[in-house]
């Protein structure tokens, strides 16, 4: 059994992001553990835990593209942007056409500069804004550019008087929140707007039809890795398989020649094993995490 290595979770609703690191911790034993993208507790699906060394492959599960279906509800707006909050606005929606929807989505798709929502884990002057807003403060975040690669609508439904319903699909860079497209949709159009439900779809190239539950990993822990760390690794990055003399002096920090390779890449050693994550600049293919054991 491997100890280092990722989960794919798929995330209940009504827990956090840091309720299952506290699970796969028990289950793992190992306080080693962390997540590679928060998810709001009303959102379900794709969370990817990193477990022992695999945490330091983090920084990079964080930073891919995300996957999502969502329900957007025009004709009210709420103060978190979301369900969970209390609604602060409400505007019968029944004119609202199809095409209505679809022209408000399409303005949000591409490269846009998004205000995130106030209720967000972004810090403000060293305290998360969601913080500063329940403590009555009201709360202005700059825009930031965000890019929406895909945004397709699924349905329009009518099923409860004066509002509308929306599904959408979305695939979008880090960083993206899609309260904020539905807060905007809703805005665009007049009526406002809030997220009523979302799933993450996929992480990267990690996606819903690899996840395991938590009542899953329960069963077969402490055997919960999913994905041995070369494995994770091998799925994440570009492959550069290295001699035993370059695993030497890669392994203790070491430069080596670069491959022409697009970094950040996996370099393995020749038993397979995992020995860094690499990048080449300056002439050269330099460390930028090593992960051979000591």
């Amino acid at each position: 059994m491997s100890t280092d290595g990722l989960i794919v979770v798929d995330k209940p609703g009504g827990m956090t992001s840091h309720d299952v690191v506290a699970r796969i911790r028990r289950l793992a034993r190992t306080r080693r553990v962390g997540h590679g993208g928060t998810l709001d507790p009303m959102a379900t699906g794709v969370l990817v835990i990193g477990v022992g060394r695999a945490t330091r492959l983090l920084t990079y599960v964080i930073g891919a593209h995300k996957s999502y279906t969502a329900t957007v509800r025009l004709g009210q707006a709420t103060v978190t942007d979301d369900a969970e909050g209390d609604v602060i606005a409400t505007t019968p929606a029944g004119q609202v056409t199809d095409e209505g929807v679809r022209v408000a989505l399409s303005a949000l798709t591409g490269e846009i500069d998004q205000v995130p929502s106030a209720v967000s884990a972004i810090k403000v002057d060293g305290q998360r804004a969601y913080k500063r807003v329940r403590e009555g403060e009201s709360v202005e975040l700059p825009a930031r550019r965000v890019t929406v690669s895909r945004l397709e609508l699924l349905a329009v439904r009518r099923d409860v008087p004066d509002v509308v319903d929306v599904d959408i699909d979305v695939t979008c860079s880090s960083g993206t929140y899609i309260r904020a497209i539905a807060r905007d949709a809703g805005l665009a159009l007049g009526v406002g707007g809030h997220l009523t439900a979302l799933r993450r779809t996929a992480v990267g190239n990690f996606a819903l039809a690899e996840t395991a539950t938590l009542d899953e990993l329960e069963q077969r822990a402490p055997e919960v890795v999913g994905l041995p760390l070369a494995a994770a690794a091998g799925r994440f990055f570009p492959r550069r398989d290295a001699g035993a003399d370059e695993a030497k002096v890669l392994s203790h920090g070491g430069p080596l020649d670069p491959a022409g390779i697009t970094g950040p890449y996996a370099v393995f050693g020749p038993d397979g094993g995992l020995i860094a994550i690499v990048s080449e600049r300056d002439g050269r293919a330099r460390a930028e995490i090593v992960l051979a054991p000591a």
